[in-house]
């Protein structure tokens, strides 16, 4: 039963893809868009059923469907592992996933592809089901490869822009990257343990009393690159924002619900191995601070609606990296969970705004959409509200968690974190400011159009916003459902419960205060002043650093894209080239040798006699020579 179960919820978006890519040509945009909302349903549904019978039996479900690899000690089977925490992934990489599949019936229903974008989109979620159901880290792994297969799909959905292409090899790439350090983790605890199934591992690790540390820590570090390049973590996060490139549901998909999330994941499943290497754990809690407080400074300064979300992104992953890196791992379970909520709506929710406007994306060019479109600017303000971290909203509760933590372990990165967490207050409001207040700023024919989304666009915006609301009902301060919840799955739990003291309320103060102030600030500016960004061509001084992201694309260009290409230019023009000539001279002079050797076949009579005497002297010379000398 289980077994026949977890195939249902593996396979059914894979049916979909298969419909979509052989039949949703001939079937209708209607039919393409049902059938791919459906399967994903499906799998919702038995995620629930799993999640209901866990939760009563507290016991996992481990299903090995064959055995797969065989050498000598080391033996690997396909299987899939149901726990506490591949559930939780799963409600809403399916549930999200769900509501952006019913939104995107609408958004892409002009679309002449529709058919090839749900393929991708079911082939999305299957691949990230098979990341967060592998029982061992070689079963991740193809799903891992696989959502980066799909982001590339995605992002250059729309290939006839060249730009959008470029920002699909560019994902590609710098995923690679990091994919190279997780295969070189996943080698090392190979051969360091001679299995890769995660129970047994955790098994091996929490028990063992001569473990190398220097090789779990390089281990550790391995795959902590490998996070870093799908959860998009300095230095390997500028693929994040130019994956706006992509229809708009893609890039809620990528950014609230798959891709984004699975650095998190694998380093949350392999718990007890970083419990083993606190060296790497500080350098994740280090790199996830300076990512948070990087991406915030440079969504200050963004006039791209979709750009503002994407660095947003980028900053919300930081604060999950920074739990991480102090041990807090159902903390930062919590903060995905509440930011797959509001981030889902909130990228939901700018699709709304650029559908309204045609295809616009540039909020210097919005304003005054606050009465054309009610329910998108509701949500969106619940969502920014929940993000910005304001009582009771989820996010209050997932981030002043991680805060707290911070604080406890480390009041550096508790500043940094409460900056950053400022900042985001600032430039979200910012957006909702430039966005639905004032005047509206754009062509005269855009505002003639201006109307409400489709209710197929808002009814996902409804329900996420309910969710970014009561989200944080999940995990109050204290003795939780969630840590309890997770609690098996966690080695020892470093300060996931605080009591609510002086020190706590204060620090809860302190956040809220910060949260408002830069709301506040957000609303002198952008609606007391009526301040407008200038146009690109106007930026200047540390405003023009920041809305041209420290210039880190360009230092990469120069760095590695150039004398990559030099290279590759070098090889091309001169290397081949010589080699090109040297083989294609071989060619030449055997050719010539050929022409000049068959005009010794002419048909002469005499010419042959006089070859044969020739020929016959010099065998006479040669013997006799040999006979005599």
């Amino acid at each position: 039963m289980d077994t026949s179960l977890i195939l249902v919820l593996l396979l059914s978006p894979f049916l979909g893809f298969l419909f979509n890519v052989f039949l949703g040509k001939k079937a209708g945009k209607s039919i393409v868009g049902i059938v791919g909302t459906l399967s994903v349903v499906v799998s919702f549904a038995v995620t629930i059923y799993f999640f209901l019978q866990i939760n009563q039996t507290k016991e996992a479900i481990q299903i090995n469907l064959f055995e797969w690899i065989s050498i000598q000690r080391f033996k690997i089977n396909f299987g899939f592992l149901l726990d506490q925490l591949s559930l939780i992934w799963l409600l809403f990489v399916t549930g999200i996933g769900a509501l952006i599949h019913l939104y995107s019936i609408s958004y892409m229903h002009d679309d002449e592809k529709m058919h090839s974008f749900f393929a991708y989109l079911n082939l999305f979620i299957f691949f990230m089901i098979t990341l967060v159901i592998g029982s061992n880290l070689l079963v991740m792994f193809i799903g891992w490869e696989g959502v980066g297969l799909c982001s590339y799909l995605l992002i250059g959905f729309w290939y006839k822009n060249q730009a959008f292409n470029d920002a699909a090899k560019k994902a590609f790439i710098m995923n690679r990257i990091g994919d190279l350090g997780f295969l070189i983790g996943i080698f090392i605890v190979g051969s360091l343990f001679n299995t890769l199934d995660f129970t047994s591992l955790k098994s091996i690790i929490t028990t063992a009393s001569d473990v190398n540390d220097f090789w779990i820590a390089l281990a550790a570090l391995a795959l902590f690159i490998g996070a870093s390049g799908k959860s998009a973590q300095i230095p390997l996060y500028t693929w994040l924002p130019d994956a706006m490139a992509g229809p708009t549901p893609v890039s809620a998909l990528i950014h609230a619900a798959t891709m984004v999330t699975a650095g998190i994941f694998m380093i949350t499943r392999l718990n007890f191995l970083f419990d083993m290497a606190p060296s790497v754990q500080n350098i994740i809690a280090i790199i996830g601070a300076v990512t948070s407080l990087v991406a915030a400074t440079i969504a200050l300064t963004q006039t791209d609606i979709k750009k503002v979300l994407a660095y947003s992104t980028v900053s919300q992953l930081g604060l999950m990296f920074l739990a991480l890196g102090l041990g807090a791992y159902g903390v930062a379970v919590f903060h995905v969970i509440t930011h797959a909520f509001f981030k889902a709506c909130l990228f939901l929710g700018s699709g709304s705004v650029i559908h309204g406007l045609g295809g616009e994306q540039d909020m210097r060019k919005m304003g005054g959409l606050k009465k054309a479109m009610p329910i998108t600017f509701w949500t969106m303000m619940i969502a920014s509200l929940a993000i910005s971290g304001i009582f009771p909203l989820a996010g209050f509760w997932s981030k002043d968690e991680i805060l707290m933590t911070a604080f406890h372990q480390n009041p550096t990165l508790w500043v940094i974190g409460s900056v950053a967490s400022i900042m985001t207050a600032f430039y979200m409001f910012r957006l909702m400011y430039l966005t639905f207040f004032k005047s509206f700023r754009g062509t005269s024919e855009q505002e003639h159009h201006l109307h409400e989304s489709p209710s197929l666009i808002t009814l996902p915006l409804i329900v996420l916003a309910i969710l970014s609301f009561v989200g944080g009902l999940i995990n109050f301060p204290g003795n939780t459902w969630l840590n309890n919840y997770l609690s098996p799955l966690f080695s020892k739990v470093v300060h996931e419960e605080h009591s609510l003291g002086t020190t706590e309320y204060t620090l809860m103060a302190i956040a809220t205060v910060g949260a408002i102030a830069g709301i506040l600030y957000a609303r002198m500016k952008y609606i007391k002043n009526s301040v407008i960004p200038n146009e690109d061509a106007e930026i200047t001084g540390l405003t023009k650093v920041l809305y041209n992201k420290y210039y880190v694309d360009e230092i990469y260009d120069a760095i590695f894209v150039k004398p990559v290409n030099f290279l590759s230019n070098f090889f091309r023009d001169t290397v081949e080239t010589t080699l090109s000539a040297m083989v294609f001279g071989l060619g030449k002079a055997t050719n010539e040798l050929a022409f000049q050797g068959k005009k010794l076949q002419n048909g002469s009579i005499g010419f042959y006699l006089f070859a044969f005497v020739i020929g016959v002297c010099a065998i006479l010379t040669y013997f006799y020579y040999q006979n005599n000398f």
